[in-house]
């Protein structure tokens, strides 16, 4: 049985990329954000020791470097979790679970007024605010019992702070190694462990919303405190300046999906909603930003997408008009792939030039170049490598239109929309980072590894495109390029992955195309 003077000790959660925090969330990782001059972090471990609470294990992954000074400073344990970039706070819970005993559990990003870990009840309990929110499934009752509701429903805020008995310190371990084990639960919260049939295992401990602050946006930490060192962004400044508007004027800062090569948020200024695109990590090694500037110059006005409302050749920041209720090319509709291919052999009959190309055979050796050294991590790729460049004699040996090519022509960058006022889609094709003058079937071999499709869908993508009827030599040089294009983006997930950067059964497809779709071209050229 539990006593009062059994020793507490505390998890904190600091893991976690924090992509929510953008524009500086690759400058501050969330736990060090200052609020009044203080880091997050600092202040909650100060209110643990101010109750007592001395034996403090931090789970770190992102800039992880910068937590560090805590061991000599608190004598704090750090704990590392190395794939914080694939899973999610529950494996992080998962690293520290021999350290769930009489344990608080807290995130590093919660800003509490007054100090929440002193008189706290000796009963397990999880902190949820006042506050009724949209994007919230959880509901507290009366009775202080938590529940799931359905999406449809707004519920009370959860601030994430927990305390768990020993009995239930136990409980929630077996669920966490249960959880892990099964594979099925990456991207699950730790707090999911806890839920079993849309009831959660803990009472309420309901806050005032004031009093306890989740940090997880850029305008949330502007809003608890407007001057804050890391407010500032070099982004901000830029909306600001190129529509004369001052930086507390630019609001609903949100982030997109993110990209394979950038991050992206949406943000509105002047009631006028706008993507504003950031390249991601090693971009500057990647894409000429100039050449991508003639491109907009040779596509504008054109209807291929909208112009750029702003694009700066130097560090890439590019600005663009937000369309409501966009959505994607679904790459298993065929009534979607007869349009996007219809826009794309549009696009090709245009036939427009620019002064730059992209050599798909030099873009594999130069990404390959920027593994400083190291070998590839597949074991056969000196072989693979060489069955994929000895289809360029075959490529060579074709007849091709040479004109200005979108290059990264996959689902996601193939957008419908309907305009105010009207009834019918239109399309757009977006992200034209690497686009240049190549041959305009290379387009179609992209859209086919993106897809990752089988050999089957590929096909009938080709037949889509060319209407039924692309002959033998064709077909074999798109097999070519579906070949080297999948070595090509192979290496670059290569590279990325030396960056922190996965993109898990992508990248392995990307390879297996270079090997099987080499296979399936020799075939046809001695059919």
């Amino acid at each position: 049985m539990e006593t009062q003077n059994q020793t507490k000790n505390a998890i904190i959660l600091a893991a976690g990329f924090g992509m929510r925090m953008v524009p500086i969330n690759t400058m501050y990782t969330k736990g060090m954000l200052k609020v009044n001059g203080e880091p997050l972090i600092e202040r909650l471990i100060c209110q643990l020791r101010d109750a007592d609470v001395k034996d403090i294990s931090i789970v770190v992954g992102f800039m992880k470097e910068e937590y560090e000074y805590l061991i000599d400073k608190y004598d704090a344990r750090l704990i590392v979790n190395s794939e914080y970039f694939e899973k999610n706070n529950l494996y992080s819970l998962w690293l520290a679970k021999e350290k769930l005993k009489r344990t608080f559990i807290v995130p590093c990003d919660i800003w509490c007024k007054e100090n929440p870990f002193i008189n706290a009840s000796e009963e397990s309990w999880y902190m949820v605010s006042d506050m009724v929110v949209d994007e919230s499934v959880f509901r507290v009752n009366r009775r202080r019992e938590i529940s799931v509701t359905s999406l449809q429903k707004a519920g009370n805020g959860m601030i994430g702070i927990a305390y768990l008995t020993q009995d239930d310190s136990e409980k929630l371990r077996n669920n966490l190694c249960s959880m892990v084990d099964s594979g099925e639960h990456d991207n699950d919260f730790w707090e999911d462990a806890l839920i079993s049939e849309k009831k959660f295992a803990l009472p309420a401990r309901v806050v005032s919303a004031s009093d306890a602050v989740e940090i997880n946006t850029y305008e949330q930490l502007r809003d608890l405190d407007a001057h804050s060192d890391h407010l500032k962004s070099d982004a901000l400044s830029v909306i600001a300046q190129e529509f004369c508007a001052d930086e507390m004027d630019i609001t609903d800062i949100t982030v997109l999906k993110k990209g394979m090569t950038n991050r992206s948020f949406k943000f509105s200024v002047h009631d006028e909603k706008y993507i504003m695109r950031i390249p991601g990590e090693g971009t500057d090694q990647l894409i000429n930003r100039q050449q991508e500037a003639d491109v907009f110059k040779a596509i504008s006005g054109l209807g291929l997408c909208d112009d750029p409302v702003y694009i700066n050749p130097t560090n890439g920041y590019k600005i663009t008009k937000y369309l409501d209720g966009i959505r994607c090319c679904d790459p298993e509709n065929t009534d979607d792939l007869k349009k996007c291919m219809k826009k794309l052999r549009e696009f090709h009959e245009l036939k427009l030039k620019v002064s730059h190309t992209f050599d798909i055979f030099g873009q594999i050796e130069f990404y390959e170049s920027l593994w400083d050294g190291t070998t590839s991590a597949y074991k056969d790729y000196v072989q693979t490598k060489k069955n994929a460049l000895s289809l360029k004699a075959y490529i060579d040996s074709t007849e091709k239109e040479w004109c200005l090519t979108h290059i990264d022509a996959v689902p996601d960058n193939f957008l419908f929309y309907t305009p105010e006022g009207e009834s019918d889609e239109v399309l757009q094709l977006t992200d034209w980072e690497y686009a240049g003058m190549q041959d305009p079937h290379v387009d179609i071999a992209m859209f086919c590894i993106y897809s990752l499709y089988s050999k089957q869908q590929c096909d009938n993508l080709i037949d889509l495109y060319f209407d039924n009827n692309c002959n033998q030599l064709i077909r074999t040089k798109i097999y070519c390029y579906i070949a080297v294009c999948g070595l090509l983006w192979s290496n670059w997930c290569e590279y990325k992955r030396k960056l922190g950067v996965e993109f898990g059964e992508y990248s392995l497809c990307q390879y297996r195309y270079a090997k099987d779709f080499y296979r399936y071209a020799k075939e046809l050229m001695g059919a």
